[in-house]
């Protein structure tokens, strides 16, 4: 089972006075790239918040954010009495027989009327974040596992393109090894020497063990079904795929050196093809 990279997660719960929303999403990235937005008096927690989130998600470009909205009469915001009344002693001398109502609304408009109090960590509170987030993420790493299900469906569909290439490939052998022969004897007829038949099968020998891909298939088989392993192992084996994805790709433009042949030529062409395609997506696996 394989899990992408890329996912979201979210959670809530509705307390007396407040609602704790918590969202989770990332994005690949070669190690944890993590980001986290805390309400003010839980900044301190950070650093808990980081641990466990890391140990859950492994890599991956994260952001992770709590929010907390006060659905109750509770409100950290007061006026500030003194400012307010000095704003509107100052507007009276401005304005002698201005409506006090509306000097008010002016007041409470202007810089400093409204201070926050600093609200203290509240453990209760605290204990009700911690299983949110846990319930966010495991929320984003089921959506991390069916995005991993598709991307492997998508590995087993490009691997069996490039299986059946290597079938086909084998049937032009025959062929490309009559195209040496007779490509070797038209050139010492057109030099008009003598042949040595004993010479002529030698260089012909010599040609077909230059051309020879079989060690390649062999290989590029044996790399095409490790990386099914590996999917299947339960690992999370992200950057080992890509490792087997350049092994591939080596085999791949190896066989392709050596083919001398046009329909071997588009078979190659196919199969880089379908590997820059499998690539591009095991940027994405955990």
């Amino acid at each position: 089972m394989i899990y992408s990279m890329t996912g979201f997660g979210k959670a809530s719960v509705q307390l007396p006075l407040k609602k704790i929303t918590v969202e989770i999403k990332s994005l690949n990235s070669k190690n944890l790239d993590l980001s986290v937005r805390l309400p003010q008096p839980y900044k301190e927690k950070e650093l808990e918040i980081r641990n466990v989130i890391a140990q859950q998600l492994e890599r991956g470009k994260v952001e992770s954010s709590v929010f907390i909205e006060v659905t109750g009469e509770e409100t950290s915001s007061v006026l500030n009495a003194p400012i307010v009344k000095a704003y509107i002693a100052q507007m009276k001398n401005i304005i002698p027989n201005a409506d006090e109502t509306e000097l008010m609304k002016m007041a409470v408009r202007m810089p400093d009327a409204l201070k926050v109090e600093r609200c203290e960590l509240d453990e209760q509170e605290w204990n009700e974040i911690v299983k949110v987030l846990n319930q966010a993420l495991v929320n984003i790493n089921e959506f991390r596992q069916q995005e991993g299900e598709k991307l492997g469906n998508d590995f087993l569909n490009r691997i069996n393109i490039i299986r059946n290439c290597i079938t086909e490939v084998e049937s032009y052998e025959e062929d490309r090894i009559k195209t040496v022969k007779d490509r070797l004897l038209q050139n010492l007829k057109e030099l008009e020497f003598n042949i040595d038949e004993s010479r002529y099968a030698q260089e012909v020998v010599y040609y077909i063990e230059k051309l020879d891909i079989n060690e390649e298939k062999v290989r590029l088989t044996n790399h095409l079904d490790y990386f099914v392993e590996t999917m299947n192992s339960g690992e999370h084996g992200g950057r080992k795929l890509g490792f087997i994805a350049q092994e591939m790709g080596r085999e791949i433009n190896t066989m392709g050196s050596k083919s001398n042949h046009a329909e071997m030529q588009k078979l190659v062409v196919k199969m880089k093809d379908e590997l820059e395609k499998i690539k591009e997506q095991v940027l994405n696996i955990l």
